[in-house]
C-alpha cells in the first residue's frame, strides 16, 4: 500500500509534468538510437561488463515496465500484480537480449511509451504517495520520473555509440549532480568540493581531500562510473577534469546510483 509523504519530506517535489517532458525527450533519443542498429551491432559489447548492447536495451525496457508498476501502485493503492524479483528480472533481461533489432526496438518503444502515457494520466494526489524500489528503499511516486530519466541518459551512454556524457542535457546534469553530491556528503566521501565549470556551480562535499573542477557532464560521468578518474594535475590540459590542492589522489566513487539522500526510509 502506498503512503502519503510526510510533510517534512527532505526533497522538494518538482512539477511532475515538467520532468516528464524531459523523460519523453530522453526516451525518443534512446529509441531512435536503438531503431537503426543492426542485429550484429546489438550483439556487440556495451560499456558494461558482460553485457551486450542488447542487454542494455532489454534492461531499459524491463525497468520502464517496473516503473509503470510503481505508478499504478501509487494510483490504485495496490500493486498491479506480482513483481519480478531481482533474479527473475536478470533472467528476463538475459532472454530478451537475444532478440533481433525489430523485437528489441519494439519492446523498448512500447515500454517507454506506456510509462509516459501512465505518468501523464496519473492523478495529482498520487504523485505524493510512497512506492518501493526493488532494492527496498521508499520514495514518492514523482521520484520515479527522475529514476527513469537517469536510466535513459546513463544507459544511452552505455551503448557505446555516438551518444556520450557531453550529450547529457544541462538540466539533467544539474539535477543528478545535486542529488549525487548530497549522498556523497552524507557518506563522508573524501573530496572537499566539486565545481561544474560550465554550470557555474560548486558543491561542498567534505572537510578535506582534493577539490575537483570539470564540466558538469564529466563530473557526473566520473561519479557515475562512466568516465575514468581525473589524470594528475600535470596532465589536466589533456583531460576534462582538473584537481587541487596538492594533486591529492581522487577516491574511487561508490557504486552509483544510490538511494536518494536523506531519503524516505526502507520498505516494510
Amino acid at each position: 500500500m502506498p503512503h502519503d509523504v510526510p510533510l517534512d519530506t527532505p526533497l522538494d517535489a518538482p512539477d511532475p509534468h515538467a520532468v516528464l517532458g524531459q523523460v519523453a525527450l530522453a526516451a525518443e533519443r534512446f529509441v531512435a538510437t536503438v531503431a537503426v542498429l543492426e542485429d550484429d551491432e546489438l550483439r556487440a559489447p556495451s560499456a558494461l561488463d558482460g553485457w551486450t548492447r542488447g542487454h542494455v536495451v532489454a534492461h531499459v525496457a524491463r525497468s520502464a515496465d517496473a516503473y509503470v508498476g510503481l505508478l499504478l501502485t501509487a494510483r490504485d493503492g495496490v500493486a498491479p500484480g506480482p513483481r519480478l524479483s531481482a533474479a527473475e528480472l536478470a533472467r528476463a533481461v538475459e532472454a530478451d537480449a537475444g532478440r533481433g533489432r525489430d523485437g528489441l526496438a519494439g519492446q523498448v518503444r512500447s515500454s517507454l511509451d506506456r510509462f509516459v502515457r501512465e505518468a501523464r494520466a496519473l492523478p495529482v494526489e498520487a504523485w505524493q504517495r510512497m512506492v518501493c524500489a526493488l532494492a527496498g528503499w521508499r520514495h514518492p511516486a514523482w521520484f520515479t520520473l527522475h529514476r527513469c530519466r537517469r536510466e535513459l541518459e546513463t544507459h544511452h551512454v552505455d551503448l557505446r555509440l555516438a551518444y556520450g556524457t557531453h550529450d547529457w542535457p544541462a538540466a539533467y546534469v544539474s539535477w543528478a549532480l545535486e542529488e549525487t553530491v548530497a549522498t556523497l556528503r552524507a557518506q563522508d566521501f573524501p573530496v572537499a568540493s566539486v565545481h561544474a565549470t560550465d554550470l557555474g556551480r560548486t558543491w561542498r562535499v567534505g572537510s578535506g581531500g582534493p577539490s575537483v573542477a570539470a564540466p558538469g557532464h564529466a563530473l557526473l560521468g566520473w561519479l557515475a562510473g562512466r568516465l575514468p578518474a581525473p589524470a594528475p594535475a600535470d596532465e589536466a590540459a589533456r583531460t576534462d577534469l582538473a584537481r587541487a590542492p596538492g594533486d591529492l589522489p581522487l577516491p574511487h566513487p561508490p557504486v552509483w546510483p544510490r538511494p536518494p539522500y536523506p531519503g524516505w526510509g526502507r520498505c516494510e
